[in-house]
Order: C-alpha cells, then sequence, then structure tokens
C-alpha cells in the first residue's frame, strides 16, 4: 500500500479506508475510499481519484454489493474519466465480471472478462513483466469462473490450458495456488475427476493457514462443494467442510461464505444419505436468503429436489427440479438446467 501524500485529509481518508479492509469492514472500507476519492478531485488529483474509486468497487464486491460495484467499475472501464492504463482498465473489467458473476448474470460476466483478457494479451510492447503475468493470470481466472458457471464447459478447460501455459516464477505462490484451484473447478466440472483431485492437491499445498486464513477457508469450501459435486463424499471431502467452517468462525465471513457452507454440509447430508437432514437445512436456505442469485436458488432447489426424489417423495421432488430448471435458466447457466431436466425425467 502507497499512501498519496496530496493533503493530510486525503492520507486520513485512505488509510481509514485500508484499516477498514483488514478488518473486513467492507462497507466502511468502501465508504471510506469514497470519501478520499472525494478530497482528490477537490485537490484535481483524478489518478487518485480513480485509484479510490476502484478501490471502493472492490469493497463493494466483498460485501456483495453486486449490482451497484459493477456499475462503478464499469464507469471506471468505460466512463467519462477511464482510465487509459492498460492494466488498471483490465482491472476495472476484472471486477465487473465477478460482479455480474456474483449477481448471476453469466454472460455478461463472460464478456467482461473476456474483456480483461483481450486487453492484457494485446499490448506485449515494453512492460512490467510481473505485473503484467499477474493481471493476465487474473483476467484468465475470471473468465474460466464465468465460462464454467455458465455451463461452457469445453471454452473454460481451453482457457484453463492457456492459464496453466501463463503461470511462470514470477508469478507470486497464493497466486499460482488459485490458478490450480480454478484449474481443479474446472476438471471436476468437465468429469476429469483424477485431474481436479491433482490440481486442488497442488492448490493446497501452496496455501497455508498460518499465512492467510481466508484464502484458506474459502478454498476448503469451494474443494469441498467440487467434490461434493462429483459425488466424493469421502473423509478428505468431510475434512475440507470441517477446515472451511472452523477457520469461517475464525476470522467471520460474508453471508455468501455462510450460505455456500451450509449447502455443502446440505449435500453432504444428501450423499451420505441423511435426506431429511438435509432438506431441513435446504429450507432453511430458502428462508434466508433476501437477496439471493438465481445461481444460488438453482443450486439449493436442485438438491432440494434430489432429496426429496430419494425419500420417494415424487410431488415435491418434480416442483423443486422444476424450480432449479428455471432458475438455473435465469443465470444464464443452460447445462445446469439441462440436468435439472434430467433428475426431473427421472423422478419417481
Amino acid at each position: 500500500m502507497t499512501l498519496h501524500s496530496a493533503s493530510p485529509s486525503y492520507a486520513a481518508a485512505e488509510l481509514r479506508a485500508y484499516e477498514h479492509r483488514t478488518n473486513h469492514a467492507f462497507i466502511q472500507a468502501a465508504g471510506s475510499a469514497d470519501d478520499a476519492a472525494q478530497i482528490a478531485r477537490n485537490e484535481g488529483d483524478m489518478d487518485a481519484w480513480w485509484n479510490m474509486t476502484f478501490l471502493k468497487a472492490e469493497n463493494l464486491l466483498d460485501a456483495e454489493e453486486f449490482e451497484t460495484c459493477a456499475a462503478l467499475a464499469s464507469e471506471l472501464a468505460d466512463g467519462p474519466y477511464a482510465t487509459t492504463d492498460r492494466h488498471a482498465k483490465a482491472g476495472a473489467y476484472i471486477l465487473v465480471a465477478k460482479a455480474r458473476q456474483g449477481a448471476g448474470l453469466l454472460e455478461q460476466a463472460v464478456d467482461a472478462a473476456r474483456a480483461a483478457v483481450q486487453l492484457v494479451s494485446d499490448d506485449d510492447a515494453g512492460v512490467d513483466v510481473e505485473i503484467d503475468v499477474e493481471i493476465d493470470v487474473k483476467a484468465r481466472q475470471a473468465l474460466i469462473a464465468s465460462l464454467a458457471d455458465s455451463g461452457r464447459l469445453e471454452e473454460a478447460w481451453t482457457e484453463c490450458l492457456a492459464l496453466a501455459e501463463a503461470v511462470s516464477a514470477e508469478v507470486d505462490d497464493q497466486l499460482i495456488g488459485k490458478v490450480y484451484w480454478v484449474i481443479g473447478n474446472v476438471a471436476f466440472l468437465c468429469s476429469r475427476v483424477p485431474e481436479g483431485l491433482r490440481y486442488h492437491e497442488l492448490a493446497a499445498a501452496t496455501f497455508s493457514p498460518a499465512r492467510n486464513l481466508d484464502v484458506w477457508a474459502k478454498f476448503n469450501k469451494a474443494s469441498a462443494a467440487m467434490r461434493l459435486a462429483a459425488d466424493i463424499a469421502d473423509a478428505d471431502t468431510l475434512r475440507c467442510i470441517e477446515r472451511a467452517e472452523l477457520a469461517t468462525d475464525v476470522i467471520g465471513g460474508s453471508a455468501n461464505d455462510y450460505l455456500l457452507m451450509r449447502l455443502n454440509r446440505a449435500h453432504w447430508n444428501f450423499l451420505a444419505g441423511e435426506s431429511n437432514a438435509a432438506i431441513e437445512l435446504l429450507e432453511q436456505i430458502r428462508a434466508d436468503l433476501e437477496t439471493p442469485s438465481p445461481q444460488i436458488l438453482g443450486e439449493a432447489c436442485l438438491l432440494l429436489g434430489r432429496s426429496h426424489a430419494a425419500l420417494g417423495n415424487a410431488d415435491e421432488a418434480r416442483k423443486y427440479l422444476q424450480e432449479a430448471a428455471e432458475h438455473f435458466d435465469k443465470a444464464g447457466a443452460p447445462q445446469r438446467a439441462e440436468q435439472a431436466v434430467e433428475f426431473l425425467s427421472d423422478a419417481p
């Protein structure tokens, strides 16, 4: 973090923003970043204004204010005060992609992520190699995640191979771990289960709870979800679930973090033959959702339908599987919608 030195009031607002962010107080961090941005604008420093507005958008993303984040990041990329620096512009597009993905607007997420990748790939003139590789990796990660969520798995796997080639010695270990993580995710989704397990093992070897407990928690939560989606309900999967729950209890988490962990628990219960316990958890999830994304609703309804089908509750199974298909269609995830329809055709 390099603090701007234009004025004491700017420096104080910027410092508050970073302190709030360190403490995971993302809404407060966004507010302080906005204060710093306004001071910078009043002082005529538009570079500092852009940087602080970007920080505000990052915090809005982490606070799961997806629509507000996407609108702000879009302004930073293409608005009247958009930057001409391609790395910064690519960073703004990555934020748009992640926010659209969080909101379940998957086609828009893919478009924004492609724009980021294109920006980084187009210009190879004298640039800082380390920065160039890092932003390239982050852009490809965003593209792969949005392609995978929308069910375009062959495209996602092709991008994974390109991403694997982009990784080099210049990339930080934590970022390499995230690369292995996302490639493993797509391998699981493509039914390449041995490759998925291998890449997630490589990722786990780079992450440490002592170095970054937040990343450790998120990785274990995501790895558990991928294992469960592949119907792997073994001791390693349970260990991932428990690690994520324990770490999140220590550091706290967003509403989405807790939601996904409860989905994992419900999925575990279902695969363990405890369908009633799964249904109870999933009904709680549906009741607690205030502004659910269609993707999350689709996953919950899909599990509800399968759990009811396992208990022979034909009417309930059909109802929830039909809802799942509708939610996945709305999210722009046709492959998941097709899976829901397949389960529907097999329902009792």
